[in-house]
């Protein structure tokens, strides 16, 4: 492979079929300029159990078995499904639990929902992977491995909760000065309220984003760690998309082999990782970005896992590092890359 080509460890939250979580993933393989060298998986919206089969199944689908596949932390550090009802009887509920989700605020419930059985997998909507596999090893020891192999060469590109990032801060202590970059999808300071149900989970608590939420204790412990460099793009970046019915069926339409699949199982969402893969791949898409301190907030109140900030030399001082926040986006040429990358011939 080139050496010219920026090497690439993905952390996601794949939970499937399509959808923003693998959508963006699929966007980060189809760019020539990344040698992608693994992809790890964390619960967040799913349980990782069954993410990895949908990320397999993917590929699959996509002709990239080639790409190594490391399932991740099922549980967060110290969060749980107890803690969280916990919190909400104090606080009041949640718009979204992830993999926790007993019911949206419609009553609706999701298709195949075990929000108590993180082991059980379910039959896919998209059919179960029949040839590629997951790795034998943990996503932390993976990646603690491939930045030493690769000392300040490997971007870590993760898109949600940071939960496999924090074991491998703890395997090694040497991880996160030993890698490239980070950049992460998640947070939340003060988004434009968007027109859309999605809205709701920070109409009232602006400060709380759910890859944040799920695993606090991971996000804050990862965030206070010796990296040479950290791009953050939170909500407030994402709120004026929409992965609309035109963008899909420009996907759809576009005669590669995963056609069907990304226009079949593309869901009307906010593209909150799909604008994380872009400002990753090409930071000229990025309008207007702010410099500062960042942790999340792990005390049990009514903000825990909100995202706390403060001006550059204005922190407490216990740990926290300056941060490189993406606040706003070219939206159109967010559009136009995603769905260039989505239909590109592979």
């Amino acid at each position: 492979m080139s050496a010219q080509r920026r090497k690439l460890i993905i952390d996601q939250d794949t939970h499937g079929p399509a959808s923003t979580n693998l959508q963006s993933v699929w966007m980060l393989l189809q760019a020539p300029e990344v040698d992608v060298l693994g992809i790890c998986v964390v619960s967040g919206d799913g349980w990782c159990d069954e993410s990895v089969l949908h990320l397999l199944r993917m590929l699959e689908i996509c002709g990239r078995t080639d790409v190594p596949v490391y399932g991740g932390a099922t549980h967060p550090l110290l969060n749980s499904a107890q803690r969280m009802k916990r919190w909400e009887s104090l606080h009041g509920r949640l718009y979204w639990k992830g993999a926790w989700t007993e019911h949206l605020h419609d009553g609706s419930h999701r298709a195949g929902e075990h929000h108590d059985q993180p082991h059980l997998v379910p039959e896919l909507a998209e059919g179960m992977p029949t040839v590629a596999k997951a790795q034998d090893e943990s996503a932390a020891e993976f990646m603690v491995r491939t930045v030493r192999a690769h000392p300040g060469e490997v971007s870590i590109w993760a898109a949600g909760p940071l939960t496999n990032l924090a074991l491998a801060c703890r395997l090694d202590p040497q991880f996160a000065s030993l890698a490239g970059e980070l950049m992460f999808m998640g947070g939340s300071f003060r988004p434009v309220l968007a027109d859309h149900r999605f809205a709701l989970e920070y109409r009232y608590t602006p400060r709380h984003e759910f890859n944040m939420r799920w695993d606090p204790e991971a996000a804050s412990l990862v965030l206070k760690e010796d990296w040479r460099r950290i791009v953050q793009l939170p909500v407030d970046a994402t709120t004026r998309t929409l992965w609309t019915p035109q963008l899909q069926q420009q996907v759809a339409g576009c005669g590669q082999p995963w056609a069907g699949y990304f226009g079949r199982f593309g869901i009307q969402l906010p593209m909150w990782d799909e604008v994380a893969a872009c400002a990753w791949l090409d930071p000229s898409v990025v309008t207007r970005r702010e410099e500062m301190l960042v942790d999340i907030d792990t005390s049990f109140t009514a903000n825990y896992g909100g995202t706390l900030s403060w001006a550059p030399g204005g922190g407490p001082g216990l740990g926290e590092r300056l941060v490189d926040v993406v606040m706003e986006v070219d939206v159109q040429r967010i559009e136009r890359m995603t769905v260039d990358l989505m239909t590109r011939a592979g």
